[in-house]
């Protein structure tokens, strides 16, 4: 094999319905490997009528027209002697090969040569079936295969390495989840064909095994997989065809001529269609051959019909872990692995049944193939020198100057002023300075709490009703200054005095400096810095709160103003809940929940109290919420929620979107009654089905988020309305508080348009005539302006976001791939910007800045300035919005068992501030504010102080 010294390296997922090759260069970048355009490379092998065989996507495409010389799963035919095809009989290695020579050849035409290569294969497979995939290695002509073994290192070859530790491998040194020494991480590979599970200990250095992990217990279900679920649709596709199409559906599921199995294999394709379009949409519509109209099937059918195949994969999961010896809540982690765990309710289910919540990704198919590229570290340069190289010294730049700080009161007079809703109406004071830490210390607190907005006056402005007479002096100038009043009382008018035009003079230069003075602070004021840069330092405790001498199983935060909120499950199914001063954790009250649930998935600050709100296992099922009083932390009341359904929040209503009903309900937030009701638009056929978004501020956008970059407080700014879209492309804009319809209008958008709605403004990115940005205006819904269409036909929408006032960004994703992601970022009458973001998953605004995150291969983040420029690139790691101005950086995604955390704060007109490491929390139940991170450990929270 050539190029063994290069870096180039080849791992492959060879895959019971799927196989999967990543390719990384010499410069250790990865990406999926091309074969015939696509990084995924279905494992069938059609044998034609002269011996050849094709493999892929073509011979998924000659099956479609002679079903007969189709293996779709040589995989699955391992045990076999020999697989007959067309009156021919095969060596399953034959067959396997036919495959691996596609991915060659792909490797070849993309690098040159054959890069070396490691093969995965499950882990419970035996010599005999590990023979088979020897043979297929050196009939596809590559260089013979190589396993480890204990008794020394590994010889040269094609190496083999069992799927779940490449997927170990990949979990704790890709996505960089720590799995200590002695500790334990499961792997769920749910793909087309088979459900394998694996508990893996990682036992610390091992120079001839796998790299630290050992397989401690495997199981699986060979008859489970996503084929199974795609039958399990059928079947419901037939309980409606067939009582009016009975002939047609004998045809389909009896096939007795060519023309019959070709449409046979063309409806298992729109039913594995549908199946994948329902991890995204409540109906998918089905065309069954022979049949005029499409058949539509629902999530919650299908959610009922994989409910009882998955309750199989969850009841093997737990067996496996009860083999090793565990407990779920043990193990460090759980990796879903597999195109099948796509299906929403897989995680759900898992997460719901073990208490763990599970680790799945965007393209959950890459991981074991990525992961197998472990086993070829990339070799060491020459000269390379053996530990990091210092940076060369930089020299400072020059610290520009910089006006004191400076504040005012809000008008309420409370602390806990949301983001940016002081701006409006405001009590002018004269500026102080800000507090130092020791003014906190002694008990001094900054009005407007952690999320105020401070602004100073104007020097020399006097408020309205306190103006001086003419000719007096302005407010503010000393006597016996130049500009103030002399010695001597001012002269009758029209009178002289000795020294009289001196002082006029003197008089009129005042007044011109305070006119002066004025202009400059009114200009400071408009275009002052709202959100400068926060005084990021390490991290120091400043109070701790424990919970009891139990590690409880849940604990969840949230913080608002000057207010956090702590609560951890109880024994007896509910929370309790306990209202602290986030500065110091001074208790305020304690309460249990009024309810219970099995499983609870957090609790959210409202404007004057908190809401706790459980898990459901399946979209039909139910589960409780529950409002408790700010003030007190008595439950004000409850309701029960369908696992489904969606709620929007306002100043004082919660809307709703009750799917079961089809309908959206407003309630009232002080005690839970119903404001109002109102039906879904529906189709002539009685489709109702909807999407809501609801219709940001610059207020809310401009304060603290969540990890997707929605507010902490969606109802700052006068937040009151939602944009509603029907399965019939209508949109209508309604009142929060009322129901009221304000504006409506037929033809805007799908339901799986991309939308954004912020102030007066509302953005789709429609795909169905190739990709467009639209603006409506939210006042009228008249006729759209087109702000952006794509070039290439075969573009899509991925994220879209409001970027800034009647601004708008979009990440566009060309038909090629993620790779050649990028943003468009559309400012109203100014045109559109485009700059590259390769595997980008998500924005996030940042005032007119922008977030781009991205999850492969490794999560990072990238913060654009608004032309484009990176002022952060690929910071590994997730990010927080503090306010429009201020991140807060984890190194890590987020995870429910406590591990150590290094933070970082960044600014968008500096460089990011490393702040060190918090140890050991829970930081999936982390909150925050622009000063505080309130956590929970063990078996106690901790909070934060990390600006300020």
């Amino acid at each position: 094999m050539s190029g063994q010294q290069d870096g180039f390296a080849l791992g492959v997922d060879l895959g019971t319905s799927n196989t999967v090759a990543v390719l990384r260069r010499p410069d250790g970048t990865t990406r999926p490997l091309l074969v015939d355009g696509q990084p995924i490379l279905p494992s069938g092998v059609y044998v034609d009528a002269g011996g050849h065989l094709h493999v892929g996507r073509d011979a998924h495409r000659l099956a479609q027209a002679d079903p007969a010389g189709y293996e779709p799963s040589p995989k699955r035919r391992v045990d076999e002697e020999t697989v007959e095809l067309r009156g021919r009989a095969y060596r399953p290695a034959e067959l396997l090969a036919a495959t691996l020579r596609a991915v060659a050849d792909a490797a070849v035409a993309a690098v040159g040569h054959l890069p070396p290569a490691v093969v995965t294969h499950p882990a419970a497979w035996t010599p005999e079936r590990r023979r088979v995939l020897h043979d297929a290695v050196e009939l596809a002509g590559w260089p013979a295969a190589a396993e480890h073994t204990l008794a020394g290192p590994i010889a040269p070859g094609t190496r083999l390495l069992r799927e779940p530790v490449a997927a170990a491998r990949y979990y704790t040194q890709v996505l960089r989840r720590p799995v200590p020494v002695g500790g334990a991480v499961a792997v769920f590979d749910f793909g087309g064909g088979t459900l394998d599970v694996a508990v893996l200990r990682n036992e610390g250095a091992d120079p001839w095994g796998d790299s630290g992990f050992q397989l401690v217990a495997t199981g699986g279900l060979a008859d489970l997989g996503g084929l199974d679920l795609d039958a399990a649709l059928l079947g419901r596709l037939g309980e409606l065809v067939r009582p009016t199409h009975g002939r047609q559906w004998a045809r389909l599921t009896e096939p007795a001529t060519t023309a019959d199995r070709r449409d046979r294999q063309q409806l298992w394709d729109h039913v594995r269609g549908a199946k994948e379009m329902l991890s995204r949409a409540m109906v998918a519509p089905v065309a069954v051959p022979g049949v005029e109209a499409a058949v539509p099937l629902t999530r919650a059918d299908f959610e009922r019909l994989a409910a009882p195949l998955l309750a199989r994969a969850v009841a093997e999961t737990r067996s496996v872990t009860a083999a090793a010896g565990l407990r779920p809540e043990q193990l460090a982690g759980l990796f879903l692995v597999g195109g099948s765990t796509r299906v929403p309710l897989v995680a759900r289910l898992l997460h719901a049944e073990l208490g763990v919540a599970p680790t799945v990704l965007e393209q959950p198919e890459l991981p074991v193939a990525e992961g197998a590229l472990t086993d070829l570290p990339l070799p060491r340069r020459a000269g390379r020198p053996a530990g990091p190289v210092p940076p060369a010294p930089v020299p400072p730049p020059a610290a520009p100057p910089q006006a004191a700080p400076a504040q005012v009161t809000p008008a309420n007079g409370h602390a806990d002023t949301v983001p940016g809703a002081v701006e409006r109406e405001t009590t002018v004071a004269h500026a102080t300075p800000a507090p130092t830490r020791e003014d906190r210390a002694g008990g001094y607190a900054a009005p407007g709490g952690p999320h105020g907005t401070l602004v100073a006056d104007p020097p020399g402005y006097a408020p309205a009703g306190n103006r001086q007479p003419a000719g007096y002096p302005a407010v503010g100038v000393p006597p016996g200054s130049p500009a103030g009043p002399g010695p001597w009382s001012g002269a009758p008018a029209g009178g002289a005095t000795r020294g009289g035009g001196r002082r006029g003079r003197w008089l009129a230069a005042g007044a011109g400096l305070v006119v002066v003075a004025v202009a400059a602070a009114t200009l400071l004021w408009v275009f002052r810095d709202r959100h400068p840069a926060l005084d990021f330092h390490t991290p120091e405790l400043v109070g701790t709160v424990t919970v009891g001498d139990e590690r409880p199983g849940a604990m969840f935060t949230a913080t608002l103003g000057d207010r956090a909120y702590l609560a951890w499950s109880r024994p007896d199914d509910r929370l309790t809940v306990r209202a602290v001063d986030a500065a110091t954790g001074r208790k305020l009250w304690e309460e249990p929940t009024g309810v219970s649930a099995e499983r609870w998935v957090g609790i959210r600050a409202l404007p004057d109290g908190v809401m706790v709100l459980a898990d459901a296992s399946g979209s039909s099922t139910s589960r409780p919420l529950a409002v408790l009083d700010g003030d007190s932390g008595k439950q004000r009341w409850t309701v029960e929620l369908a696992g489904d359904d969606e709620i929007f929040l306002g100043a004082g209503t919660l809307v709703r979107l009750d799917r079961a009903g089809d309908k959206l309900v407003g309630l009232r937030l002080d005690d839970g009654r119903e404001r109002w009701t109102r039906g879904n638009p529906r189709t002539e056929y009685g489709d109702a089905r909807t999407v809501v978004v609801p219709v940001a501020t610059g207020e809310a956008l401009d304060g603290a988020s969540r990890p997707d970059g929605s507010p902490l407080a969606p109802w700052s700014g006068e937040a009151d309305r939602l944009v509603q879209v029907g399965a019939d492309r209508s949109v209508r804009v309604l009142a929060m508080e009322s129901g009221k319809i304000l504006r409506d209008r037929g033809n805007v958008a799908d339901l799986d348009d991309p939308l954004a709605a912020r102030d007066d403004r509302l953005y789709v990115a429609e795909g169905d005539r190739g990709l467009r940005l639209l603006s409506y205006d939210l006042g009228s819904l008249g006729t759209p302006d087109v702000l952006y269409e794509a070039d290439a036909r075969d573009s899509r929408a991925k994220a879209l976001v409001t970027c800034g006032k009647h601004r708008a960004c979009l990440l566009e994703v060309p038909g090629a791939g993620a790779d050649g992601t990028q943003v468009v970022a559309v400012t109203e009458g100014e045109g559109s910007r485009h700059w590259a973001a390769p595997q980008a998953a998500r924005l996030v605004p940042l005032g007119e800045h922008l977030l781009a995150e991205r999850t492969l291969p490794r999560n990072s983040v990238t913060v654009f300035a608004p032309d484009g420029k990176p002022v952060l690139r690929e910071r590994d790691g997730v990010a927080v919005r503090l306010n429009a101005g201020n991140l807060l950086l984890f190194d890590k995604e987020p995870s429910a068992y406590e591990d150590d955390r290094v933070l970082a704060g960044f600014a968008v007109d500096g460089k990011p501030v490393e702040m060190g490491q918090v140890k050991q929390i829970r930081s999936e139940s982390c909150s925050w504010n622009t000063e505080m991170l309130v956590c929970g450990a063990d078996k106690e929270f901790r909070l934060y102080r990390f600006a300020g």
